[in-house]
């Protein structure tokens, strides 16, 4: 028997939480259910550890509340039963005697609360309150240990005043109050993380973990593991399940970056889960339902991707239910010099050292420069420049026989593209044609660098 939420009495700590419920007794069960039905997403009941254990099969549960004296296989022996395949699940115990060796062996097998029966409402609303509590720190302390080793967007914040920058502060802020999926397009270094996390942060999911992706980490199967989680034995090296992002995400949102890089199994697997909010884990016959919000981001034409056949063109489409396009730098140069001041301000500290004064003829050297690395190449360059005490004007006119520009010369596009071909040759020079490490010291993928180079002629 299962019943459905009811939106009277939902509790937003567990609106998107699923409960199962074993006891042999039927006015234990109905108990139960008419206590946490109107609190929880979804609430399941059964009168044995083989029914249990036969819904689990295909089905997920965050809490198990699980008697202990059952028909067949007792409690504490199918709860050791479940660790030892992996589940990750909070398990409340209860029971009728109150013999202290028990409650030591429940705890022991993984039992997460014991309770003694008979117990009241209260009682076991806030069991399981400690449960949904206890799990959503150790998803918040997952994502947070893996956001920080996986950030890849520096963190600026969207400075400047200029009229493209207002435009996208209006958008975000209109995006935020919608809960759809929104795609964002742009050129490497613009700042998609950093608006992906402000649409977060103005939505009603600020509450949520957010969980960046960058899509281009690793092989097609480590990223399909990563996303969706597994059982136990999926693989080779499966020794025990794992949840994936997506359910690390729940009740928040998750971003993935370079979505273009999907592999399309992956694609598919995204779409059905955007489709049907429920996802698979490797290996399991279960369907895990997901609460998350999606923002994809690209600096990839997705639409000529599809005419080549290397993006599903209905993920596309649903990825596109709304798009925010993130203007390049070089289309705003009037915000530089505020930038530059943030940046000096943000690194100088974290460097030791004091921030730089730029005379008005060094930020003409950096308007009249095209930028193609974006707002991420312009904090790389002041965090070199602090480190040398001046501005390192050479690493954006490194040939001896050009001539700067003059005072407040803005320079021609001919300039400006003569300008990018020689820095970014430059740069390549200085690591002996190796594409991944100039990428990096531009503030750029390797992508964008070999398509710029392909259109040169240039080959190391």
């Amino acid at each position: 028997m299962n019943l459905p939420a009811s939106s009277l009495h939902s509790t937003k700590d567990w609106h998107d939480w699923s409960i199962l419920i074993v006891d042999d007794e039927l006015g234990m069960r109905n108990f139960l259910l008419k206590t946490l039905a109107p609190r929880c997403h979804f609430v399941m009941a059964a009168a044995s550890a083989e029914e249990g254990k036969d819904w689990l099969e295909h089905h997920h549960a965050d809490v198990v509340i699980l008697d202990i004296s059952l028909p067949g296989k007792n409690g504490v022996d199918w709860l050791m039963e479940l660790r030892e395949q992996g589940f990750a699940g909070q398990v409340i115990l209860i029971t009728a005697f109150a013999e202290l060796d028990t409650a030591i062996e429940a705890l022991r097998a993984g039992a997460s609360d014991f309770i003694l029966k008979p117990f009241r409402v209260p009682q076991i609303l806030n069991s399981v309150q400690q449960c949904v509590a206890r799990a959503k720190l150790q998803r918040e302390n997952h994502v947070l240990r893996r956001g920080l080793l996986a950030r890849t967007t520096d963190p600026h914040a969207l400075i400047g005043s200029s009229s493209a920058l207002q435009q996208l502060r209006h958008s975000i802020q209109q995006l935020a109050q919608v809960d759809t999926t929104v795609l964002l397009q742009g050129e490497s270094g613009t700042g998609k993380e950093l608006v992906a996390r402000e649409l977060h942060q103005l939505s009603t999911r600020a509450h949520g973990p957010f969980v960046p992706v960058h899509c281009m980490t690793g092989s097609p199967e480590r990223m399909e593991r990563e996303l969706l989680g597994h059982v136990r034995g999926a693989f080779s090296d499966a020794r025990q399940a794992r949840d994936g992002l997506l359910h690390y995400a729940q009740g928040g949102t998750i971003f993935l970056d370079e979505v273009a890089e999907l592999p399309l199994s992956l694609q598919a697997a995204l779409l059905r889960m955007l489709e049907d909010m429920n996802i698979q884990p490797l290996g399991s016959h279960r369907h895990v339902p997901v609460n998350v919000r999606l923002i994809a981001a690209t600096n990839r034409d997705l639409a000529q991707a599809v005419a080549q056949g290397q993006f599903r063109a209905d993920l596309y489409y649903r990825l596109k239910v709304a798009d925010l396009h993130l203007p390049p730098l070089r289309t705003h140069k009037e915000d530089i010099p505020v930038l530059v001041h943030h940046f000096m301000n943000q690194l100088a500290p974290a460097l030791g050292v004091a921030p730089l004064k730029l005379s008005d003829q060094e930020l003409d050297y950096l308007r009249a420069y095209d930028w193609p690395g974006n707002c991420r190449e312009l904090r790389n360059l002041i965090e070199r420049s602090l480190i040398l005490g001046e501005l390192n004007v050479s690493a954006l006119y490194p040939s001896p026989t050009h001539k700067r520009p003059s005072q407040g010369v803005q320079g021609t596009p001919t300039d400006l593209h003569t300008l990018e071909k020689q820095h970014i040759i430059a740069i390549l020079d200085s690591v002996d044609g190796d594409k991944t490490k100039a990428a990096h010291l531009l503030g750029i993928s390797r992508r964008t660098l070999e398509r710029r180079t392909a259109e040169w002629g240039w080959t190391a």
